[in-house]
Parts: C-alpha cells; sequence; structure tokens
C-alpha cells in the first residue's frame, strides 16, 4: 500500500503519509469505528464560517496527467458569513471518503470521512469587507484530499479570511465533480516532485485568474483582494509555494508545513516564508530545507515542533486523536492549535499588518516551538 494513515508511539517517526520514501506493509485488521462521529476542533474567530464549491475548468492547458483533458479542479472556498446557513458543509463526499479511506492501507470504514462534522455551513451568505476580502491558498499534501485542510481553513474564515483549498485533478486519492465522476491519484503511481510542484504553480496562478478577475468564479461570493493573498500547502502544496510565488507575485507570502522542497534552491526569493516542520526538520537534517533558507532574502523564519510528524499539520492530527489512533507523541488537539495559531499569526502580520510577537521567538506559551536560525 502507498501510505498509512495513523501511526502510533515509535511508529510515528517513520516517513508516511504523501511524500513517503518507504512502503508501509498496511494492518489488515479491522480498524474499530469510532462510536460518534468525528468532529473538527471549533474555530476560534468571531464570525460564523460560509462554504462554497467551484468547478475550475482551464481551456488553455491540458491536464499534466492525462494529457487528452483539459485541467481541471475543484475548489472549496470557506469565508466569513453574516450568518450560517441551515445546511451543514460535509467533509468528504462519500466516494472521497471510499477512495482516501482505501489509499491509507488501513481497513477504515468506507464512509468515515463522509461523516466528520465541520464547522461551516453550505452558501450562508458571506460578510463583505470594503476593499475586499483578503485570500489565502491552500494546497494540500501529494494524495491528499483538499478536505484534510479543513480545520485551518476554517479558523482563518472566522478570523475574516477567505481560503480557496485547491483539489488538484489526478493528484489524491478522491476529487469528486459535478458530474458525478471521483477522481484518483494518477500521478501518485510514478511521483514526480518537480513537475508536481510546476503544475501546482500554474493551478494557483489559474484559480487567482478565475477568483479575483473581472467576472469572478464564486459567482455570489464576497469581493476578493487581489492584492493581499497568501499560499499555504502541507508536503507537497508547501514546496508548491515557491514555484508558485517565483511565478506569480500577486503571491505575497507563502507557508510551507513539513514539505521537502522539490524545485532548485539556487533562486532567490525576497517575500515573506515561514518554514514550519516537524520535529525532525532542523537545520542539517535535510538538505532542501538548507539550501531554500539561504535563498530566502526577505522576511523568513524556520520552525519545528516537538513531538510531531509529517501528517501533524492536517486535520488528521485531531482526528487520529478521537479515533484512538494518535499521529505523533504530542497531543493532537495541541498540535491542531499550535498549526492554527501560528499559521494565522503569520498571515496576520503579512496581509493585514498585525505586528505579532509570537513569531519573534520562543514564547513560554508554546515551549514545542523551536526557532532556527542557521
Amino acid at each position: 500500500m502507498r501510505r498509512r494513515l495513523f501511526l502510533v508511539g515509535a511508529a510515528a517517526t517513520a516517513l508516511v503519509g504523501t511524500l513517503a520514501t518507504t512502503t508501509a506493509h498496511a494492518d489488515t485488521r479491522p480498524v474499530q469505528p469510532p462510536a460518534t462521529a468525528l468532529v473538527l476542533p471549533a474555530p476560534s474567530g468571531q464570525h460564523p464560517v460560509g462554504r462554497a464549491i467551484v468547478h475550475l475548468k482551464d481551456e488553455n492547458r491540458a491536464d499534466p496527467w492525462v494529457p487528452a483533458e483539459k485541467r481541471e479542479m475543484m475548489v472549496s472556498l470557506w469565508y466569513p458569513a453574516v450568518r450560517p446557513s441551515d445546511t451543514p458543509a460535509p467533509y468528504m463526499t462519500a466516494e472521497e471518503s471510499r477512495q482516501y479511506g482505501a489509499g491509507t492501507g488501513l481497513n477504515v470504514p468506507a464512509d468515515l470521512f463522509a461523516k466528520v462534522r465541520t464547522h461551516s455551513t453550505v452558501d450562508a451568505k458571506p460578510s463583505r469587507v470594503r476593499g475586499g476580502l483578503p485570500l489565502v491558498v491552500l494546497s494540500p499534501g501529494f494524495g491528499m484530499p483538499r478536505a484534510t485542510l479543513t480545520g485551518l481553513a476554517e479558523e482563518l474564515a472566522s478570523r475574516g479570511y477567505a481560503v480557496a483549498g485547491i483539489g488538484h485533478n489526478y493528484e489524491a486519492d478522491g476529487i469528486s465533480f459535478p458530474d458525478g465522476r471521483t477522481t484518483s491519484c494518477l500521478a501518485c503511481v510514478n511521483r514526480n516532485y518537480p513537475r508536481v510542484g510546476a503544475v501546482r504553480a500554474e493551478d494557483i496562478s489559474f484559480v487567482l485568474d478565475e477568483l479575483t478577475g473581472a467576472r469572478p468564479a464564486w459567482k455570489h461570493g464576497a469581493p476578493l483582494d487581489p492584492d493581499r493573498v497568501a499560499v499555504v500547502g502541507h508536503s507537497a502544496g508547501g514546496f508548491s509555494a515557491v514555484p508558485a510565488m517565483l511565478r506569480d507575485p500577486r503571491v505575497k507570502a507563502a507557508v510551507n508545513m513539513d514539505g521537502n522542497f522539490h524545485f532548485p534552491n539556487d533562486i532567490p526569493l525576497d517575500r515573506p516564508f515561514l518554514m514550519l516542520g516537524k520535529a525532525g526538520h532542523v537545520p542539517g537534517s535535510e538538505r532542501s530545507w538548507d539550501e531554500t533558507w539561504t535563498e530566502l532574502t526577505g522576511w523568513k523564519r524556520w520552525l519545528s515542533v516537538d513531538d510531531t510528524d509529517h501528517l501533524t499539520f492536517t486535520d488528521l492530527a485531531a482526528l487520529g486523536k478521537q479515533a484512538g489512533m494518535p499521529l505523533q507523541r504530542l497531543d493532537g488537539d495541541r498540535a491542531d492549535t499550535i498549526t492554527r495559531t501560528y499559521v494565522t499569526a503569520f498571515v496576520d502580520a503579512h496581509l493585514r499588518g498585525c505586528g505579532t510577537r509570537l513569531l519573534d521567538g520562543p514564547t513560554a506559551g508554546f515551549p514545542e516551538v523551536r526557532f532556527h536560525r542557521p
């Protein structure tokens, strides 16, 4: 099998998830389903959160993984709402849940992820602000549905951001389209990470064109501010943030959550960048992080979080705890809080100009977070 979802104890130090370089052997014993549905941690901001889904198709670009087709993607939009609607937003479709569950290599119930409860509602009336909402684009890990960053998206939306989570077609175990198709991760068969980064950079530019152009694809949404855009990604989505910034000056700042950098590290980048990694992502441990650090010539921070692993920076940290299958030694809810807090502080600083001392150095409130300045 390609990957495992939840690891316990010492096994959590193994390379797992979408950028694993070794093969994990699946445990074929049935996983005991939780007694109640899994629930994402609630967002802490003051705004109710709405969610809309947009289907985008780039008629000018062939799909890199299936060249006979045009490039398509599904985008989830989370945003601050005036009030909730009457329809809770689902976490995944039934088929996305089935495919992703099968891809974990664990014998989990097919509907496990379809039943996860979120804190957003479908097509709630959006809040509007003068000048438009600042926009955070989320790019998930390789093989992972965009839904796995929902908790972070809801947190940001509750604090006044529009958030666009991109489903990069054929790069995830399960992306459902309006016509009933659910595509699989064809790109996972023969992994070409530099190509993935280049493709995602194009995807991000296309999404920005579609959401902030003269005729926005989010037809009933709030205006977005094209001058305040950040990209936040996990794993492949994290390392793709750099080619996205080099390609598109609209991306003002970016966060890489535990993705090794698979692109030439010899191009200076002078915009704000946060490298947020697992416990082992420290200077000298992974050459691409050291090389990239030297080419970041603007505001930059390199943080690692004690007792964490690769998938810690996704919803799976908190959901794994609830399911009785923790991802890492650090408590799953605590890990989730750290991710939300530091990513929010970063986008607040660089999209809103809000000074935050949290990013200046270590703090007693978060002793697990270590600052590195090689």
